[in-house]
This record gives structure tokens, sequence and C-alpha cells, in this order.
């Protein structure tokens, strides 16, 4: 499914370091919803961008998250803490697959994660640039769309990601409007398929 590749979304900890590692840190531990709008970028191994995209995204640890794609055209993916749910509005299809399979090793487990980080990553101070503080994460699991994932921090919100992966290409997850803690309902980490809907793998 179209820009799926990207996700997996979204979070990280540990390391008593300072810099990125202990932005990371920070965040985890004072977050435990947060919503944002997003835009994303996909860029080839040359640099040419080839994928452009923007939406919402939620999360409430441990383990539940929304991204909703509007543009290029709608898109939403859920994890409601058991299932993730893949929903293509234009296929009017949706994939559903258990949550455990295919977090673990993902910018999902960075965001919405257990705190178990080190389980899953390497962590590593990456210093300043353009003003904010990056931290590299390498899945110890090669079984893994990324090789390696970097988060920049603003204090201790994240500000941007980007997602290198084995073929050369970088998707780059500019974060804005972030709000810390807002009161979200769990009916916002809940799908449904619509009706008439082509549901796969459940």
């Amino acid at each position: 499914m179209r820009f799926i590749s990207l996700l997996f979304a979204l979070t990280l900890a540990s390391a008593a370091q300072a810099g990125g590692v202990e932005r990371l840190k920070a965040f985890i531990g004072g977050a435990q919803t947060a919503e944002a709008d997003f835009s994303q970028t996909v860029a080839d191994k040359n640099g040419r961008i080839t994928q452009q995209a923007s939406g919402k995204m939620a999360f409430a640890r441990p383990g539940k998250f929304r991204w909703d794609y509007s543009v290029p055209y709608e898109q939403i993916i859920v994890g409601d803490g058991v299932k993730l749910w893949l929903y293509d509005t234009d296929l009017n299809q949706v994939t559903v697959k258990p949550l455990g399979d295919v977090i673990a090793g993902t910018p999902a487990a960075l965001l919405a994660g257990d705190n178990a980080i080190e389980k899953y990553f390497s962590l590593k101070n990456a210093g300043e640039s353009a003003g904010l503080e990056w931290l590299d994460a390498t899945p110890k699991s090669r079984d893994t769309s990324f090789e390696r994932i970097r988060m920049g921090f603003k204090g201790d919100v994240l500000v941007q990601m980007e997602l290198f992966d084995f073929f050369g290409q970088r998707t780059t997850l500019k974060l804005s409007r972030f709000v810390r803690n807002p009161a979200i309902p769990p009916s916002r980490f809940k799908f449904t398929p619509p009706k008439g809907a082509d549901v796969i793998g459940e």
C-alpha cells in the first residue's frame, strides 16, 4: 500500500548521555499522548524527490497510533494496541496485521512504544545540526524496512525524523503544531472497515 513503507513509525529511549539520546528520553518520559501535523518527503539515492504527502498523526503509548494522510490522497493507518489497520480509500481496501509483527524496529516503536527501546535499537548521539539535537537509531533486527533512523529534537519535542532504507531511499518526516498530552478519545485509535471494503489478512 502506498506510503506504508514510511511507517514503521513512529519511538526509542535510554543510554545516559547528553544530546539526542537525552532528548529522546525526555520526550518519551513527558508525552504519553501527542498530536501533530506532518509532512513527508521520499527521495531516491540520487536525492531526487519521488513522493510527497501530508496529514495528521496521533499516538497514545503504549502501542496506539493513527496517521491520517490527506495529500495527495487519503489513507489511514491505525494501531489499536493489538492490530495494525491500513486503509486505502481510493482502492477501498483494508489490510490488517498483528501489531507485534510489524512495529518492532520501526518509527512506530519509537513514538508509540513501551519504553523498551534499547531492546530493538542501538542508540547513538549524532550531534547538533540546523538547530536540532540529533540521534541515530539502528534497528538490532535485520528483519526491518529501515537501515537507520535519525531523530531531530528541539528541546524535548520531536521535530523531524529521517528514515534510510536498504535501497538508498530517504524518507523525511517533519512534525508541526505538536501538542503534548492532549485528551484523545479511545475511539480515535479504533478502526472499523467501511461497508463493502475489501479486507485482507483478517
